[in-house]
C-alpha cells in the first residue's frame, strides 16, 4: 500500500457475491484507471459462505489498487461503516457489487470536494430525472421509507440507500457515532450530517441492478421499522441533551 493517500476510496460491501464480484470490481478499477485518478477500492467481505472471500483476495493480489477487509458478521450496514472508517481517500464512494455508476462518481466526488460543497451526495432513485427499473413493490417501499424519514426526521434528500459520495474528513466522526447496522447505517449517517448542517445533496441516477434483491421484503420491513423507532428515540434523546446544555 502506498504511503500517499488516494483522492478516492471506493467501498464495496460483498456478501455471497462470487458470481459477479470480479466483473464488477474490475470494471470499476478499469474506469478509474482511465480517468487517471489516484484511488483505492476496498472490498468489505462480510459473512460470505460461497467463496467470496477467497475470490476477493485473488482480485486484490492481481490489482494493486484493491484491498480486502473481512468481517465475520453478515451485516451490510456495519460493512459500510467499517469501509468508511478504514478508507484513506479524500472522498469515499460506496458502490454495491450489483449497482455502481462511474458517471455518478465523477459528478458526486467533484461536488463533495468542491469548496463549500456538501459533506455527502446521494445517488437518488427518486429525484427528478432519475430512472428506477426495479420492481414496483420495491419502488413503493422506497417511497414509503423516504416519506417516513421526511415526516419523522425532517430528511431533506429524497433517498438514502444506494450509491453515495462523502467528504471523508467531514463525515468520519459521524460514522464513528452511528449505531445502526444492516439497513439503516447510511440513513443514520445522512440524518446526522443534515442535522449538523454540513450539507447533503443528491444527483438523479438510473437504478438498474445486476441481480434481484437478496433480502426478503417481508423480513426487512419489520426489522427496518424497529430500527427507525430506535433511531428516532436515540436522536430525540441526543437533541434533548444538546438543548439542556445550551
Amino acid at each position: 500500500m502506498s504511503d500517499v493517500a488516494p483522492r478516492i476510496s471506493v467501498v464495496m460491501p460483498a456478501f455471497n457475491e462470487a458470481e459477479i464480484l470480479a466483473t464488477s470490481v474490475k470494471e470499476v478499477v478499469a474506469g478509474l484507471r482511465e480517468r487517471g485518478e489516484s484511488f483505492e477500492l476496498i472490498i468489505i467481505e462480510n459473512g460470505s459462505t460461497d467463496g467470496t472471500l477467497a475470490l476477493a483476495r485473488e482480485i486484490a493480489a492481481e490489482l494493486p489498487e484493491v484491498r480486502v477487509e473481512h468481517r465475520d458478521e453478515a451485516n451490510y450496514g456495519r460493512a459500510l461503516r467499517a469501509g468508511l472508517l478504514t478508507a484513506r481517500g479524500d472522498a469515499v464512494v460506496n458502490f454495491d457489487t450489483d449497482y455502481f455508476d462511474l458517471d455518478f462518481l465523477d459528478a458526486a466526488v467533484a461536488t463533495v470536494l468542491a469548496p463549500n460543497g456538501p459533506a455527502i451526495v446521494v445517488g437518488s432513485k427518486r429525484a427528478v430525472g432519475a430512472t428506477d427499473t426495479r420492481a414496483p413493490l420495491r419502488k413503493m417501499a422506497t417511497w414509503v421509507f423516504s416519506t417516513i424519514l421526511r415526516v419523522l426526521f425532517g430528511l431533506k434528500v429524497s433517498d438514502t440507500h444506494g450509491m453515495k459520495a462523502m467528504r471523508r474528513a467531514a463525515v468520519r466522526d459521524f460514522a464513528e457515532h452511528c449505531f445502526s447496522g444492516q439497513d439503516l447505517f447510511d440513513t443514520e449517517l445522512i440524518l446526522r450530517v443534515e442535522r449538523a448542517r454540513l450539507g447533503a445533496g443528491e444527483i438523479p441516477v438510473t437504478c438498474h441492478e445486476l441481480r434481484p434483491a437478496r433480502s426478503s421484503f417481508l423480513s426487512r420491513v419489520p426489522r427496518t421499522l424497529r430500527g427507525l423507532c430506535k433511531l428516532r428515540i436515540e436522536m430525540w434523546r441526543e437533541r434533548r441533551a444538546e438543548t439542556a446544555r445550551i
